[in-house]
């Protein structure tokens, strides 16, 4: 099989599989093809028109910066971490070329349910994902702990916002391999009035 395949739209929504961020090498998109790949993940639904969520990316002269602050805030929180927890973060900070993480932003004032807002930014950033593929990139959204770490979260924005995942885009560097998927006789039903 042939991931990602670009040759229709159609075959790029059956093909469309995630890299893992940890073999995403370089080259990643320049300037302009990252700026489509967010202008595509912008356009997403989003009933009200609120833009319920930000994007934020996290340049390659930066991510020692952000590896040192995520390192700070996962000791802060965890002061007996081990040495492989250690790395780990820091791993995560430098995986891939291209990082960017994608915030929920909710505009709490509003008539739009928050869940419907939670729904736009997974939607957002399943577009991201989806245009990066187009553009001919592998990426991956990966949570963890990261996303669920308020002293993060404020490196990247304040509460109410909080952190949808974080995308890393780049070149496979191995090939992608099929991941089970589930059966659809288990997952579709018919609804019976």
């Amino acid at each position: 099989m042939t991931f990602n395949d670009t040759s229709t739209p159609l075959s790029l929504l059956r093909t469309r599989r995630s890299g893992k961020a940890r073999d995403l090498i370089a080259p990643g998109p320049d300037a302009a093809q990252l700026r489509d790949i967010l202008a595509i993940a912008a356009r997403t639904p989003d009933h009200g028109k609120l833009a319920p969520w930000r994007f934020v990316v996290v340049p390659t002269e930066a991510r020692d910066a952000f590896a040192a602050r995520l390192v700070n805030a996962y000791r802060a929180e965890r002061p007996t971490a081990s040495a492989l927890e250690i790395q780990t973060m820091e791993q995560f900070a430098r995986q891939s070329p291209t990082l960017v993480v994608v915030l929920f932003s909710p505009k709490v004032g509003s008539h739009i349910p928050l869940w419907e807002q939670e729904l736009s930014v997974g939607a957002a950033t399943m577009n991201l994902l989806h245009a990066a593929h187009a553009h001919g990139f592998a990426a991956n959204w990966l949570t963890g702990w990261p996303t669920f770490s308020d002293a993060v979260r404020d490196l990247f924005g304040a509460e109410p916002e909080r952190i949808a995942g974080f995308v890393y885009i780049g070149t496979q560097s191995k090939p992608l391999e099929e991941r089970p998927r589930p059966d659809l006789d288990a997952i579709v039903s018919n609804w019976v009035a």
